[in-house]
């Protein structure tokens, strides 16, 4: 998906932990810092409206509060791009991995992921 110079590009992130381990090793905001550094580098701002961060919430499930926020404003178009650590912080599961990117890439929304 291309976007025009000139046009305003809404950017979100996602990050995602699910164990108080992860939490306390500092995991999101190693995450959130990465990311917000890339959406930098790629001279984009991010809003605070669009961090999306669940913390202590498993990957296995596709029912994560903040998780669906991202879903919702993503089907209402507010988003063009979305940037996560990773593929297994969207989700631990391939198939919802795919799931997700399809939902997203339908709605007009690209998934750019910092780590492959």
């Amino acid at each position: 998906m291309g976007f025009k110079e000139d046009q305003m590009v809404t950017v979100s992130l996602y990050a995602r932990v699910s164990s108080g381990k992860q939490a306390q090793e500092n995991t999101i905001a190693s995450q959130v810092a990465a990311l917000e550094r890339q959406i930098s580098v790629d001279g984009y701002e991010l809003l605070r409206e669009y961090k999306f961060i669940d913390n202590g919430y498993s990957g296995s499930n596709l029912v994560r509060p903040n998780l669906e926020k991202l879903r919702d404003r993503v089907a209402e178009g507010k988003i063009d791009k979305i940037y996560i650590h990773s593929p297994d912080r969207l989700s631990r599961k391939y198939v919802y991995q795919m799931i997700l990117l399809e939902e997203f890439q339908k709605a007009g929304a690209e998934a750019v992921f910092f780590k492959l």
